[in-house]
């Protein structure tokens, strides 16, 4: 295997872990305004996620990263293309960050009544967005013979790809209702279960059609497996939820995200925005890849850098594994 090839693998495994980790906190803000019934529920459902939202980020930045490094091509075309939908996701991300840390700053009621639907709304817009990005490249989309995108904003909003957008929606909004059932106890939790099941019957419909037709258009007998997987884990899901088993429930629902993320990477392989004006402009990991030393000191970095942060990140989430409830949220925090 070509290093071109490992750091396409790489960089989908770094888009996977990205989505399974902020896809829960994506869907518990969301949730904030679904779920919560008023703002102590709010503020448990906040705390939940509060020690790692800005670690999950971590992998959105090591993503992007290294999509420059070893695919300027590809970086290029992508934040050149799509520039407008991923300003509004970025944008999203730094309001929704000072939001968390802004929001109990005062205690006003508007005050932290504004922050906590900013949360909601920046949950909720990437979280749709994320899908309509990576709708449009494993559908492909008008790449000249210079390598550079010539559609508009108008190419990009397909129905293939708003499809894609309301199966992520969907889906990180289930995986969140998942993981609060995990993190909480009492009357919250009896309700993040409730919400969880009526989320996951709308994505699992989705689910299918999108990734149904995923394979019919791109697929193969590999893409064909990851897509079993990825619906056999979402009704797995599903049945462990309605059982009150919340820990196989949330590793259920992550899988059904990584199986979902790997069948677009495998079908994608070995582009990596498949041009619809003409396959031969098409970018691929050997026409948008960078030099092989370039790759081959990334290797060596990433081999170092990847176990730390791993380890970090592996820890966080077990010092913050308790469950917390409305009791746990002081007068004061309001």
């Amino acid at each position: 295997m070509e290093l071109h090839d490992v750091w396409f693998v790489l960089i989908a495994v770094l888009w996977i872990g990205y989505f399974f980790l902020e896809g829960f906190d994506f869907g518990v803000g969301v949730l904030t305004k679904l779920l919560a019934r008023d703002r102590t529920e709010k503020r448990v459902l906040i705390n939940t996620i509060g020690p790692v939202w800005d670690g999950n980020e971590v992998w959105l930045l090591t993503a992007g990263g290294a999509t420059f490094a070893a695919f300027p091509e590809w970086y290029a075309t992508l934040f050149s293309g799509f520039y407008l939908p991923l300003l509004v996701i970025l944008v999203c991300l730094i309001v929704r960050g000072v939001a968390f840390e802004y929001r109990a700053k005062r205690p006003e009621e508007n005050w932290q009544r504004n922050w906590e639907t900013a949360i909601f709304w920046c949950s909720l817009i990437p979280a749709f967005l994320w899908g309509v990005a990576f709708g449009n490249i494993a559908r492909g989309v008008k790449i000249d013979a210079r390598l550079e995108y010539v559609g508009g904003l108008g190419d990009l909003l397909n129905p293939y790809a708003l499809l894609g957008g309301l199966v992520t929606l969907s889906l990180f909004t289930f995986h969140g209702a998942v993981f609060v059932g995990l993190k909480t106890v009492g009357d919250i939790r009896e309700r993040a279960r409730t919400t969880a099941l009526r989320v996951g019957a709308v994505t699992a419909v989705l689910a299918l059609v999108f990734l149904g037709w995923t394979q019919a258009d791109k697929g193969d007998g590999t893409s064909l497996v990851a897509l079993v997987v990825a619906v056999a884990a979402l009704l797995g899901a599903l049945v462990t939820a309605r059982a009150g088993r919340e820990g196989w429930a949330f590793a259920l629902s992550g899988l059904t995200i990584v199986a979902a993320v790997s069948m677009l990477f495998l079908t994608l392989f070995p582009n990596v925005m498949p041009s619809t004006l003409n396959e031969q402009w098409s970018l691929t990991v050997t026409n948008a890849s960078s030099s092989p030393y370039t790759l081959k000191i990334m290797t060596w970095l990433a081999a170092i850098a990847t176990p730390l942060v791993l380890l970090y990140q592996g820890w966080t989430y077990w010092v913050f594994r308790k469950r917390i409830g409305t009791q746990h949220i002081a007068d004061a925090a309001h």
